[in-house]
C-alpha cells in the first residue's frame, strides 16, 4: 500500500540536502489525513534538526488539487459514533477528532515557526486544511491555476487550523467577509492577502528546483532564506507570454466589502451582504454561499475572528481545538458533511436555521474549555 505522503532528499552543489515531502492522495485530491499529519510531523521534525538540510520543499501529486481540505469521512464515522454515544455531552469523548485535531494543528504550527525555510507549491486547489498546511510557509507560491478558498462555512464548521488569526489580519474586513462566504480566491487574491508571496507560472517549477540545487547554501536560515527569496523572485519576473495572471477580485472589490461588512454586529453584516445586487458572478457565487451556509458557522467565525486579535498563535490554536471539539459534538458539522459529501443532497438541516436562533449564550458554549492550562492536549505550543 502506498503511502499518502512521500519524502526524498536532493543534493545540492554546496554540499547540502534539500527535503521534499509530497503530497501523494490525488484521488482524495490530498486531503490531509491522520496518518497524513503523522508523516509529516516525524519528517519535519528530523529535518529541523539536521544541518545538512537547509531547506524544505512541501508540495503535491496531480494537475487539481495541492490540498483540497481535511480527510471528514473518517471525522464523520467518528462524529456519528460520538452523537450516539452516552459521554455525547463530552467533547473529549470523540477520541478520533480529539486526535485529528491536535496532530493537524500541531503540524500547521510546527510549520510556522520551523527553523529552516520552507517553500509550499501551492498549485491548484488549496482550501481549508490547505490552506493551514500553507499559511505556515516562509516561501508560499501561487500559480495560474492556484484556487484558494476557506469554505468551512458549507459544512457547518469555520476555517480553523489557525483561520482565524490570518484572517483577521487581512486588509480592511476581508477575513470576515472570507470566512462569511467561502470565496474563492485567485493567485492576486492570495498575495493582497498575505498568504501567498510568490505568484509563478507551474511551468517553471522544474526550473526552480534546478536552480535551488545550484545554489551556494550558507545552513544558516535567514541567508538561506535569502537565497530562496531570490530565485522565487526571479522565476516571478519570468512569467511566460501564454500564462496569464488574472487580477486581484478582492483588491477591486476592497472598498465594497468593508462597506458591506461595516455594521457593529453580525446579523447587520450579513443582512448587508445579503441585499447587496450585482451582475458580478464572483460576488453572487459569495453571496449564494453565505445564503446557504450554516448559521452558526457564521456566528463561530465571527466570535472568533473578535477574540483572537490579542492572542499569539498558539494561543489561537488551543482555542480552535476545543472549539472544533464543540462543533464536532454538535449537530451542524457531521450534518454538513453529510449533506455535501456523504449523501450529497445539498439540503442539510442547520441548527441553529437561521442566525435569529442563536443567542450569546449558544455561540459562549463553543468557548467552554474542559481542560485545565496544564492538561490541554496543545499546551506545550509556545512553550
Amino acid at each position: 500500500m502506498s503511502l499518502p505522503v512521500l519524502f526524498e532528499e536532493l543534493a545540492t552543489r554546496s554540499g547540502h540536502r534539500i527535503g521534499v515531502a509530497t503530497l501523494a492522495a490525488e484521488k482524495t485530491l490530498n486531503a490531509i489525513s491522520l496518518e497524513m499529519t503523522h508523516l509529516l510531523t516525524r519528517q519535519l521534525r528530523q529535518w529541523a534538526s539536521d544541518p545538512a538540510i537547509v531547506l524544505v520543499v512541501l508540495q503535491a501529486q496531480g494537475e487539481k488539487a495541492f490540498c483540497a481540505g481535511g480527510d471528514l469521512q473518517n471525522l464523520y464515522q467518528a462524529m456519528r459514533a460520538h452523537h450516539a454515544a452516552d459521554d455525547r455531552d463530552d467533547i473529549r469523548g470523540n477520541r478520533y477528532a480529539c486526535d485529528f485535531f491536535e496532530h493537524e494543528y500541531r503540524l500547521d504550527y510546527m510549520i510556522h515557526t520551523c527553523p529552516k525555510p520552507v517553500l509550499c507549491w501551492g498549485h491548484g486547489i488549496v482550501m481549508g486544511g490547505g490552506i493551514g498546511l500553507m499559511a505556515g510557509c516562509s516561501h508560499r507560491v501561487v500559480t495560474e491555476r492556484s484556487r484558494l478558498a476557506m469554505p468551512e462555512i458549507t459544512i457547518g464548521l469555520y476555517p480553523d487550523v489557525g483561520g482565524s488569526w490570518f484572517l483577521s489580519r487581512m486588509p480592511g474586513k476581508v477575513g470576515l467577509f472570507l470566512a462569511l462566504t467561502g470565496a474563492s480566491m485567485n493567485a492576486a487574491d492570495a498575495r493582497f492577502t498575505g498568504l501567498a508571496d510568490y505568484a509563478i507560472a507551474h511551468a517553471a517549477k522544474q526550473s526552480v528546483i534546478e536552480s535551488l540545487l545550484q545554489q551556494a547554501w550558507d545552513g544558516q536560515h535567514d541567508a538561506d532564506a535569502v537565497l530562496l527569496a531570490r530565485v522565487l523572485q526571479q522565476a516571478q519576473a519570468q512569467v511566460p507570454a501564454d500564462v496569464t495572471f488574472a487580477p486581484s477580485t478582492l483588491r477591486a472589490n476592497l472598498d465594497l466589502i468593508d462597506t458591506l461588512c461595516a455594521a457593529p454586529t453580525l446579523p447587520e453584516v450579513v443582512a448587508a451582504i445579503l441585499a447587496h445586487e450585482t451582475d458580478d458572478a464572483w460576488l453572487n457565487k459569495a453571496i449564494a454561499t453565505l445564503r446557504a451556509g450554516a448559521p452558526g458557522s457564521a456566528w463561530l467565525s465571527y466570535a472568533l475572528q473578535r477574540r483572537v486579535r490579542r492572542l499569539s498563535l498558539a494561543e489561537v490554536f488551543r482555542l480552535e481545538f476545543v472549539v472544533s471539539l464543540h462543533c464536532a459534538a454538535r449537530p451542524d458539522f457531521a450534518e454538513g458533511i453529510r449533506a455535501l459529501i456523504i449523501e450529497k443532497d445539498q439540503q442539510p438541516k442547520w441548527q441553529p436555521a437561521s442566525l435569529a436562533d442563536a443567542n450569546a449564550a449558544w455561540v459562549e458554549g463553543f468557548f467552554a474549555d474542559p481542560y485545565s492550562a496544564d492538561k490541554h492536549p496543545l499546551a506545550d505550543l509556545g512553550r
